[in-house]
Formats: structure tokens, C-alpha cells, sequence
């Protein structure tokens, strides 16, 4: 589950986390790793609401919100991943496809060290462009696979496709190919 919203409940001593199920499905009593800032701390789902109602289980596709305990306070935040253990990691190296956008729609020219605002899942992430060996420039409307370095690590999985912004504009998006640390 992505990350969207939390919210600490009882002066701290639980945390209700909310977001979208993107696969499989989550329980009451089941384990969850959130995945995102550093080494996660495992807790067990405390109870599940989706909308007003509690609820034994989500499924993939539902909105819900996932009652945990206090103690991974600091360890969730928007953007993060709610998975179960060693399910996926969080990686600051990448490789990806990119299409930029026309200029007149944000796009620009892109050259190695640029930085661009990576929109992977529920938050941005600063990264830094490395092109491939013999390609100077990437002009508007052209794709190229490329290097993207984040300055923060984010969970991420090959095929995983997500817009970018450049300049504070958006200028293009892209498609996780391969994950490398």
C-alpha cells in the first residue's frame, strides 16, 4: 500500500496510515514493513477502515487506512510503501526509459548532472539525469533510457512508470527498467 496520509491518533500511541492496496491483500494481525526511510520497523495491523467502516481485510484497488502501532511513528510518511517483509526495497539508483515532453508543453533539453523531481508513487523525489555514454543532449519529444540517481531512497520496482517535473514543470515521464542500489 502507498502511503498517502497519516494521521496520529491517541497522542501518538497509534498511527493510522492511508493509501491505495496496489496488490495482493492485507488482514487484521498481519505484519507490515514501511519501506521508504532507512530500515523499517515491522508492526502488526492493529484494524483496517475503509471509508467510515471497519473491515476485516482490503483487497488490491481499495482505499483504506491501516491502524499501526505508535512505535513506527517516524518511520511512515507520505510516499512510503506498507508491504509485507522483504516483499520489496527501497532503492536510490535507477535506470529508466524517459520521453520528454514538446517545449511548449514544459519539456526541455536534458543533459547529464540536470535534476528532475521524480514522482514515484505518493511523492516527489529529487534525482539527478546520467545519460548514456555518447548522447550529450536529450531534446524535447526524444526518449532515451537513462541513469537516475535520488537523493533519498524510494521503493521501486522494474515497470513501476511515473511523471517528472523539471525547472517546476512537468516535462516528461518515464518507466523504472532496472533497479540497481
Amino acid at each position: 500500500m502507498t502511503v498517502e496520509d497519516v494521521f496520529l491518533l491517541h497522542q501518538g500511541r497509534l498511527v493510522l496510515a492511508s493509501g491505495r492496496i496496489e496488490r495482493g491483500r492485507v488482514r487484521r494481525g498481519d505484519e507490515v514493513t514501511p519501506v521508504g526511510s532507512g530500515p523499517g520497523t515491522t508492526a502488526r495491523v492493529a484494524g483496517i477502515r475503509e471509508g467510515r467502516h471497519a473491515v476485516a481485510e482490503a483487497r488490491a484497488g481499495t482505499n483504506a487506512a491501516l491502524l499501526l502501532p505508535g512505535a513506527v511513528t517516524g518511520g511512515v510518511a507520505r510516499g512510503h510503501v506498507l508491504a509485507a517483509p522483504g516483499s520489496i526495497r527501497a532503492y536510490g539508483v535507477f535506470d529508466a526509459e524517459i520521453a520528454l515532453s514538446a517545449q511548449d508543453e514544459g519539456g526541455g533539453e536534458v543533459r547529464t548532472g540536470d535534476a528532475l523531481t521524480c514522482y514515484l508513487r505518493a511523492a516527489g523525489a529529487e534525482g539527478v539525469v546520467t545519460l548514456p555514454p555518447g548522447l550529450d543532449v536529450l531534446p524535447p519529444l526524444h526518449l532515451a533510457t537513462v541513469r537516475i540517481t535520488l537523493g533519498r531512497p524510494v521503493a521501486l520496482e522494474p515497470g513501476h512508470r511515473f511523471p517528472f517535473r523539471r525547472h517546476g514543470r512537468a516535462a516528461g515521464c518515464g518507466t523504472v527498467t532496472r533497479l540497481l542500489g
